[in-house]
Order: C-alpha cells, then sequence, then structure tokens
C-alpha cells in the first residue's frame, strides 16, 4: 500500500502546476521541471530553462493567462520501491478574457506523468501532455495566434 504522505506530495506537484499557471508564475511553473521534461508528447522540453522558454508564449493578462487548468481522474501509482511513481490525470483549460473571448474550454487532454523522489522531496521527471480536443488557443499562446 503508498504512503499517504507520498501520495499527498505527489498530488501536490500536480495542483502546483495548474495552479502556478493560472496564477502567472511561469517561472515557478518552470522551475518545477528543474529535473524534469515538459511538453506535448514527442516535443518535451528538457529542463527548467527549455521549460521557461517554451512558456514565455503564454499570453498574459495583467500578469495572468485568465485560465483555470481542471485537473481530474487522477490515478497515482507508486512503485513499491517508494522512489518512483506515475500518474495520469484528464485536463480542461478554461479561459475568459473580459470583453474579447467568453469563458470557454480551450484544451482538453491527458497528463502522463512520472515522478522520482530524492530523500523525502518527490520532482517532476516529466509530464507528457497528450491533447484530446484543442479548442481556440489564440488568446492563451502567442505562438497559436
Amino acid at each position: 500500500m503508498a504512503d499517504t504522505g507520498d501520495l499527498a506530495s505527489i498530488t501536490e506537484l500536480m495542483i502546483q502546476y495548474c495552479d502556478l499557471i493560472d496564477c502567472g508564475d511561469l517561472a515557478g511553473c518552470a522551475a518545477l521541471f528543474e529535473k524534469g521534461a515538459w511538453g506535448i508528447v514527442g516535443t518535451l522540453a528538457q529542463g527548467a530553462e527549455e521549460v521557461s522558454a517554451q512558456l514565455d508564449n503564454v499570453t498574459l493578462y495583467d500578469g495572468r493567462p485568465n485560465t483555470r487548468h481542471l485537473m481530474s481522474n487522477v490515478a497515482i501509482n507508486i512503485d513499491p520501491s517508494g522512489q518512483t511513481a506515475v500518474a495520469k490525470s484528464c485536463i480542461t483549460v478554461m479561459q475568459h478574457v473580459p470583453d474579447d473571448f467568453a469563458m470557454q474550454a480551450i484544451f482538453i487532454g491527458s497528463y502522463n506523468d512520472t515522478f522520482a523522489k530524492d530523500g523525502d522531496a518527490w520532482h517532476f521527471v516529466e509530464r507528457a501532455i497528450t491533447p484530446d480536443l484543442i479548442g481556440d488557443m489564440s488568446r492563451h499562446r502567442a505562438d497559436m495566434n
């Protein structure tokens, strides 16, 4: 049986990612991948610097992207060694830009995550994002105008 502290720590990392993006702390989000990779399946950026370069394309409105990342159907499996874990979750990204863009889902897909434990701390090894449905991302990413 998985240690509840480990499950809570991994869940917190998954939530922190969503919260950091939604609050506009893109540097903080990139820092989560100092020892890992992030991106759409097949095009992963490696390390905080590369991830930061990818996140530079996020459009901010008064410092925030006006999004809410809604994670659901979270399944976390910790290896019996207690040193690695995998997780899968569904992601729906909602966005609203007042006076310009009504609230709507702009992205629906899956997060496929791997984690490792250093001492007592968990970190992302990889977050591979699988798109299922892509809506109007033109107000979320400058590279999708």
